[in-house]
């Protein structure tokens, strides 16, 4: 039987070399490698700076040229198995240390020895640096597996299963089409859940889920929750962490909405800008929590913790307490299946049923409200 849990665990990959936070890691690495060569020299203090210049400015345009290189070469090299895709940023390393060290000598000579050294430092250089992000991804990678079993115990509250089991029981006589729909979207629901979630999905997989969640809770509470949808400007093909949005929309519901009699508003609203995939959810709030406790923040640090796994400094989670409620506003890479490495065709059994059956989440929508009006 296929565990759930991927056993084979760690797989070496290179790192993306399109990520804000691997650029800014491998800048500041390389020049505190010219800083310790500074110091090195045991210049006298006086030109210690003039020192370090000097090796800034031999070094920065060698490393621009490089991470320019890598960058252009990024969704390439991600295709390639580890030990190739190494190679290939070495031999990426050489050619460039070769093609400056000309340059450099149309304007200045040179000796002929730092044609040998500057790639030999380069290749050092790369090499060390190719380890370190080898250690950082081992590392880093049971802390993947920890934080999905984490999100999945912050996700699945008792509450929301049992009352969404007590309202599909209420309608299994009197509105058995209605039950019916509401049991595939419980099961829809579920079934992502517990599958193993450290691959990146389609934003569009991850909204279908969001109104498969909400009209379960609409089943329950009626009138009492209201939705306002605002995805026209959703890039649908964007991957994001699955479960990004549900386990926050879960919290909206249960402090925002629950602790009132009063109808409220859960807001959704996804956009593409600039580069980057927006996601502003907004609801009620409460100061006192109502019938509810006030929430210990398990669910955003569990999405930000994920974000930083997946995105390192390219993606922020922020919440804040505004005059109309409660706002929490994420940002991620607009990244799609073609430019992430890894991207494994998905077992179409773990796909949504609706999507499975050719019908969208709107005539699943279509099909509730119609069973709703004539049951």
């Amino acid at each position: 039987m296929q565990s759930s849990i991927k056993q084979n665990g760690f797989r070496p990959a290179l790192p993306d070399f399109r990520n804000l936070g691997t650029i800014l890691r491998i800048l500041v690495a390389v020049n505190l490698g010219a800083l310790l060569f500074a110091l090195a020299r045991d210049a006298p203090p006086a030109t210690f700076v003039d020192e370090v210049n000097a090796a800034v400015a031999v070094v920065e345009p060698y490393l621009l040229v490089v991470l320019a290189l890598l960058w252009l070469a990024s969704g390439r090299l991600a295709r390639l198995p580890y030990a190739t895709g190494a190679a290939a940023v070495l031999l990426v390393t050489v050619v460039a240390g070769v093609a400056v060290f000309f340059i450099y000598s149309a304007v200045a000579p040179m000796r002929p020895l730092a044609l040998l050294l500057w790639p030999v430092w380069g290749l050092v250089a790369a090499g060390l640096l190719l380890f370190y992000f080898h250690l950082r991804a081992r590392a880093l990678s049971p802390a993947i597996v920890e934080a999905r079993l984490q999100a999945l115990q912050a996700r699945i509250r008792p509450h929301f299963l049992f009352n969404s089991i007590n309202a599909v029981l209420s309608l299994v006589r009197s509105e058995p089409r209605r039950a019916e729909l509401a049991l595939q979207d419980m099961a829809d629901l579920f079934r992502v859940l517990m599958r193993d979630n450290r691959e990146l999905a389609p934003l569009a997989d991850e909204l279908e889920l969001c109104r498969q969640y909400l009209e379960l809770e609409q089943l329950r509470l009626g009138e009492r929750l209201t939705v306002d949808w605002n995805l026209k400007s959703m890039p649908g093909d964007a991957l994001v962490p699955p479960l990004l949005l549900q386990p926050l929309l879960e919290n909206a519901v249960y402090h925002g909405i629950e602790p009132s009699s009063a109808p409220g508003t859960v807001s959704i609203n996804v956009f593409l800008t600039r580069g980057e995939v927006h996601a502003i959810l907004k609801n009620p709030y409460r100061a006192d929590g109502g019938r509810h406790h006030a929430g210990n923040k398990m669910a955003l640090a569990n999405v930000r913790e994920r974000l930083a796994l997946h995105f390192d400094a390219e993606a922020s989670l922020e919440s804040r307490i505004t005059k109309d409620g409660y706002e929490v506003h994420i940002r991620v890479p607009y990244r799609t299946a073609g430019e992430v490495a890894g991207n494994h065709k998905r077992d179409p059994a773990e796909e949504p049923r609706a999507r499975r059956n050719g019908h969208g989440t709107s005539r699943r929508a279509g099909a509730l409200a119609a069973a709703t009006a004539h049951g």
